[in-house]
């Protein structure tokens, strides 16, 4: 088994991830800290974080069998993206996270760690498995900080002491019984960069997130109207939220990614509101064909940008976009369309 552990870590390196850490399941540390966050309703409408119980914090009752958990970190920082700060800093430009400015992470990873366990297959007949990337109750964080990938920060997110935290996890729970690697130490220290820098102030507390605040979660798992409160403070976010990420020291030491498919598509790092507005429903399907924002479908995208443009510099193709827009549109576009004319109301 730890000949076979060397393996496999080999194997997802040559794969293309950055690392491989191996775990058990006890995530008893864990249980707790979720089941408050959630009491809390931290969670907002991601119902999906409440209600499989116990088998997100017990990887044996969601697959049975498994004894261990694989954890692997992909870096995705491209390496060709306009600055983010520059982005943000122009009201014009619509900022996107840039973790989805290539293709759907979801299957990119997916399909490495499949071929790892295809790998891991043809080594011992013994093995069962099943892979995750972010597609169920999967306390990935937790388990990637058991397996020593990094530390959860005060943002909640894994940062690697050598590499930031520019990176996607996944997992594979397996029943072979492989020898585990030591925890990572935290090392945040005093820092609260992260929370004094969040928009939104989402960030209630270290290590502690009110998803209901979180631009990411406005603008992507939020479906219906956006809190009015919230808007400005979105500025020209229309897609995530990059900010905790772009202050943290620790990523001073990440590495751009290797991976062709998350370099950067369509010029989204660098793309204006005004044009983004512009798309049809089939344009945003053309363009979003394989990429994470494809799933949140034309409406809420064309919910975002309307808050962006809210938030734009009141110019004339600003207002004569939001007033084009209009016209057919649905009653939720159509709300946001107005509370970013309202911003421009002088100028109208």
């Amino acid at each position: 088994m730890t000949r076979l552990a060397d393996d496999i870590k080999l194997w997802g390196r040559e794969l293309g991830f950055s690392d491989i850490g191996i775990t058990d399941t006890d995530l008893s540390h864990a249980e707790e800290y979720h089941q408050k966050w959630v009491e809390k309703g931290f969670h907002g409408e991601m119902d999906y974080m409440a209600k499989h119980g116990t088998k997100r914090t017990r990887p044996a009752e969601l697959i049975p069998n498994t004894i261990r958990i694989i954890s692997a970190r992909l870096d995705y920082l491209p390496a060709k993206a306009k600055d983010s700060w520059q982005v943000m800093n122009d009201g014009e430009q619509a900022f996107i996270s840039r973790y989805t400015l290539g293709r759907d992470y979801h299957k990119v990873a997916r399909h490495k760690l499949q071929k790892l366990c295809d790998k891991i297959q043809q080594a011992t007949q013994r093995v069962e498995y099943r892979v995750f990337t972010d597609s169920a109750p999967v306390l990935e964080v937790a388990l990637a900080e058991k397996s020593g990938l990094g530390w959860r920060g005060k943002h909640t997110l894994l940062i690697n002491k050598d590499h930031g935290s520019w990176f996607f996890l996944g997992e594979i729970y397996t029943n072979l019984p492989l020898p585990i690697d030591k925890p990572a130490t935290n090392h945040c220290g005093t820092c609260n960069a992260c929370i004094d820098i969040c928009p939104t102030n989402a960030i209630t507390a270290p290590y502690e997130v009110d998803a209901r605040r979180c631009i990411s979660y406005l603008t992507i798992e939020l479906k219906n109207s956006i809190p009015v409160e919230f808007r400005p403070l979105i500025g020209n976010r229309v897609y995530g939220c990059d900010d905790c990420q772009l202050t943290c020291p620790w990523n001073k030491f990440a590495e751009t990614t290797q991976e062709e498919d998350f370099q950067v598509r369509h010029g989204l790092d660098d793309i204006s509101l005004v044009e983004c507005f512009s798309w049809t429903e089939n344009e945003f399907k053309q363009k979003m064909v394989g990429s994470a924002i494809y799933r949140i479908g034309y409406e809420q995208w064309l919910r975002n940008i309307a808050i962006g443009l809210g938030n734009a510099p009141s110019k004339p193709e600003v207002i004569s976009a939001l007033k084009a827009r209009k016209v057919n549109t649905s009653d939720l576009i159509k709300e946001h369309i107005d509370w970013a004319l309202a911003q421009h109301v002088a100028s109208i």
